[in-house]
């Protein structure tokens, strides 16, 4: 008998303020697919342990040992949002491993910008929430849920899902990646983006632009990784 399962093993890169919980639909659609996935959660983003003091760079030692540790290859790095700093930054040290990746709805980082950077004016807010926050971190409130994230969506969810967020460390923020796009270094990539998303610090076609490619477009809004996974796994095996 043969094994017809893919050799693609999926690591769902998530997003600032999000865990690895936030890529749990869309693991469970892949994996019913016969894909092997990977969810982390970041250092500083659940309750069992201090953000206080991380850096950009602790974010991106704990994807490159998520992936080293089990030995994977033929890698597929599926990154959301925020997650497109430690992606980029991981796949180039993982570039033996990594074969794609995927940025859905995601930064593609310029180098030397942090997304405090990216995000122009809303950046000096950005930086200085992290200054007056006692372990260094930036919430986020319901009305960037219901206006940015999930516009759009009912409101009992949007709610159930701010509860869920966690104040990300602030290095994450302010922090930058000192590499050029992935796709420079010979790595394939691909964007995927939601029609509605309108929480992107600029818009996603500029982001793929940066990599050299067009934008995969779907429906939905910057979470509907959550609120829709059917459109975003068949999104990211469509682009593999």
């Amino acid at each position: 008998m043969t094994d017809d399962k893919p050799a693609q093993t999926f690591v769902l890169v998530p997003g600032a303020w999000l865990g690895g919980w936030s890529w749990q639909p869309v693991a469970r659609l892949l994996a019913d697919r016969g894909y092997q996935v990977i969810t982390p959660t970041f250092p500083g983003l659940s309750y069992d342990g201090s953000p206080a003091g991380l850096r950009l760079a602790d974010a991106i030692d704990y994807l490159v040992s998520e992936v080293e540790q089990r030995d994977l290859t033929d890698v597929v790095l599926a990154c959301h949002s925020w997650g497109g700093y430690p992606a980029t930054a991981a796949a180039h040290r993982l570039a033996g491993r990594v074969t794609k990746v995927i940025y859905h709805n995601a930064v593609v980082p310029e180098q030397g910008k942090s997304m405090a950077d990216e995000n122009g004016q809303y950046g000096e807010i950005i930086r200085q929430a992290v200054a007056a926050s006692p372990d260094s971190t930036i919430s986020i409130g319901l009305d960037a849920v219901q206006g940015g994230l999930m516009a759009g969506d009912p409101a009992p969810l949007q709610e159930l899902v701010s509860r869920m967020l966690v104040p990300q460390p602030g290095g994450y923020m302010l922090d930058s990646v000192d590499l050029p796009p992935v796709t420079k270094i010979g790595l394939d990539a691909a964007y995927v983006l939601c029609a509605d998303d309108f929480a992107l610090a600029r818009p996603g076609a500029e982001f793929a632009a940066r990599l050299g490619v067009d934008p995969v477009v779907v429906p939905g809004n910057h979470m509907t990784l959550l609120t829709r996974p059917e459109i975003v796994a068949d999104a990211l095996i469509s682009v593999l």
